[in-house]
């Protein structure tokens, strides 16, 4: 793994992060009883878009998991094993 692999990687980790933090907090707070029907409706747009947003995130951390890593040119072979008696 290269270095800007790594700091792309602690990024997008941070991002879902925040993005899982946000939404808990937003549970809270739409539990609150002195909401109005208007900021619980806005609140629950925004807690949908912040899902969105975190699915896109999820996602992308997946597929770099997917992919392998870089080889650094040396191959590994089976060794060719003889049987001396």
């Amino acid at each position: 793994m290269t270095q800007p692999d790594v700091f792309d990687q602690k990024v997008l980790d941070q991002n879902i992060r925040e993005l899982q933090e946000w939404l808990r907090r937003a549970w809270q707070q739409l539990a609150d009883p002195s909401l109005t029907a208007f900021s619980r409706r806005e609140l629950r747009n925004q807690m949908k878009q912040c899902n969105a947003d975190l699915r896109v995130q999820l996602q992308a951390a997946s597929k770099r998991m997917l992919v392998p890593p870089a080889s650094s040119g040396r191959t590994f072979a089976k060794p060719a094993l003889r049987i001396l008696a």
